[in-house]
């Protein structure tokens, strides 16, 4: 696996998935029920797997809480 040279990358990693429908189905009612995105929760499950693991990264920015980011179109002036 290449490893990204110091500061070079930023953003986010789009990496291309294929997963079985129904596994995509019970994923997607999961992410809806936790008010997450399907990505989102994808991202939510392999850190828990990660850390529970002890292999999550010390320097991993941590994830906001599900559901609308505050501040959003929806919230009162």
């Amino acid at each position: 696996m290449d490893e990204p040279e110091a500061g070079k990358e930023r953003g986010r990693k789009a990496v291309p998935l294929r997963i079985d429908p129904a596994v995509y189905q019970a994923l997607a009612k999961w992410a809806a029920d936790d008010l997450r995105s399907v990505n989102a929760q994808i991202e939510f499950l392999l850190r828990r797997a990660l850390d529970d693991a002890g292999r999550m990264p010390a320097k991993v920015r941590p994830m906001r809480g599900p559901g609308r980011p505050p501040g959003g179109a929806d919230s009162p002036s």
